[in-house]
């Protein structure tokens, strides 16, 4: 694959970026393009490794070693043939996967991957450029109706598949556009919403109806949505967000991350002012959460002119490197920095909010307490409190980033009987159907909060069950690209 000895040679180049003083004056991606010979290295380094554990590594299963040996010898459109029969949103995964695939690199059991995420981005763009891409609406129609609940990555999925299979598919967004969390979670600065727009523009193009503005749990209700549709996706992804239970929750200038995230790119958008309640600018912030989405914030924060920004983990600082509990080719649990990090703001772990202090009903000051994680023999490890160790932070945002708890079931069982797991999310079986007839369920609905390459194939997949379904005979849909996942 590529050139033998490529990853020999060649050292890994991750692709340029604007400078940190410029990007966060503005909301504009900030990754730009490899150029055309250091693509062409890049992609040369994908060796021939013989088991191709990217692949496991991959929900989707896309494959990698294929689209780079392509890339390598220059058959760009070949690549892009390669990457969209396993994934149909290639421009969002290049922007926005965390690359299980490349932790999953054999390269990466002592060297550097090979920079899978961002080949991908430069094959889809330059699909796009070369008019590669084009709507191709399916040969004929097979008569059923299918409704799809929710816009985000797995809804999107589900909905491409099933217009491929020849089903009229309508999409159902309780936002005022369609997208979902592609559009009002995640910042501009990471996906221009101009990019989702293109693709959106091509489905619509393709023959999926998207209706926004609706909210089927009110009007016409899931019940009368089941009654109306041959069959139901429900991908309402988990926007439940985790609740930070402490005396002084109530004081004014303590936000929900998607709150927080959702007004910021409406503003970016024109499509709402500048609430001060939801306005960084000149505030002593303090971002509890570690993960993608306080990144987000922090990001966020640092674009809006905050004085100082804070990101608070409550879990100890991982490990630079692997340790036994996450061995190669599995995802490893390591210390990272993100873009939104590299541009500003201060770190810290291992922190446990006690308290919230105010004045006048606003938020003057965050209480908390160092926490070590303890293991015991025999039993699970457990955050212990450190005496002596309280910390007192000068705050007037607090930005809650500690992740979701599920999804908002509000009627489904009601309505329709669908049964929830014990966490609260949608239960299904091994072909994403839930306890209702001819209802789906696929992403964070039925997953709980995961990554966005999950809810992609998720929808992949769930699209193939209800195509037979409907079909009552096998799936013409192609299933996952390598079915060889840890799951």
């Amino acid at each position: 694959m590529g050139k033998t000895t490529g990853f020999m040679e060649w050292q890994r180049v991750s692709a340029p970026k604007r400078e940190k003083s410029e990007r966060v004056a503005d909301s504009r991606e900030f990754v730009l393009p490899l150029s055309a010979d250091e693509a062409k290295r890049q992609a040369g380094r994908c060796m021939d490794c013989g088991v191709p554990f990217c692949h496991q590594g991959c929900p989707l299963g896309n494959p990698i070693p294929e689209f780079n040996d392509a890339v390598f010898r220059g058959k760009w459109k070949e690549a892009f043939l390669a990457l969209s029969g396993t994934n149909n949103f290639p421009e969002f995964t290049g922007r926005l996967c965390p690359a299980p695939c490349e932790a999953a690199c054999v390269l990466n059991i002592d060297q550097d991957p090979v920079t899978i995420e961002q080949m991908e981005k430069e094959i889809i763009e330059r699909a796009f450029a070369e008019g590669w891409v084009r709507a191709r609406p399916p040969v004929s129609r097979t008569g059923k109706r299918v409704a799809v609940v929710g816009s985000g990555p797995a809804g999107l999925a589900a909905a491409a598949q099933l217009n491929q299979a020849g089903h009229h598919v309508t999409v159902y967004e309780r936002d005022d556009r369609p997208g979902g969390l592609l559009r009002y979670g995640i910042p501009d600065f990471k996906l221009e919403k101009s990019v989702l727009d293109r693709r959106l523009r091509l489905m619509e193009a393709e023959g999926v109806e998207f209706r926004c503005g609706v909210d089927v749990g009110l009007e016409p209700g899931f019940r009368a949505l089941r009654e109306q549709y041959d069959a139901v996706v429900l991908a309402m992804g988990a926007r439940r967000a985790r609740e930070l239970e402490v005396p002084g929750r109530e004081l004014s200038g303590v936000v929900q991350a998607m709150d927080y995230l959702e007004h910021q790119n409406r503003v970016v958008a024109g499509l709402a002012t500048r609430e001060p309640r939801l306005n960084a600018s000149g505030r002593k912030v303090l971002i509890l959460g570690g993960g993608d989405t306080g990144s987000d914030c922090l990001g966020t924060a640092l674009r809006q002119g905050a004085e100082s920004v804070t990101q608070v983990e409550l879990m100890p600082m991982p490990p630079r490197g692997r340790s036994e509990n996450s061995p190669w080719p599995r995802w490893p649990i390591i210390f990272r920095t993100s873009s939104s990090q590299e541009e500003g703001g201060a770190r810290e772990f291992g922190l446990m909010t006690k308290r919230l202090e105010g004045e006048n009903g606003k938020l003057r000051a965050l209480h908390a307490v160092r926490v070590e994680l303890q293991r015991e023999a025999g039993g699970a490890p457990r955050l212990v409190e450190v005496p002596g160790s309280e910390v007192t932070y000068e705050v007037d945002l607090l930005v809650l980033a500690m992740g979701f708890t599920g999804p908002d079931t509000g009627r489904l069982a009601e309505e329709l009987g669908v049964k929830l797991s014990p966490r609260g999310t949608v239960l299904v079986d091994s072909r994403f159907a839930t306890s209702a007839d001819g209802v789906f369920c696929a992403g964070d609905a039925s997953r709980g909060a995961s990554l966005i390459v999950w809810a992609f194939s998720d929808g992949r997949e769930a699209a193939k069950a209800v195509d037979t379904y409907l079909s009552q005979e096998s799936s013409s849909l192609p299933t996952r690209g390598k079915d060889c996942s840890f799951g």
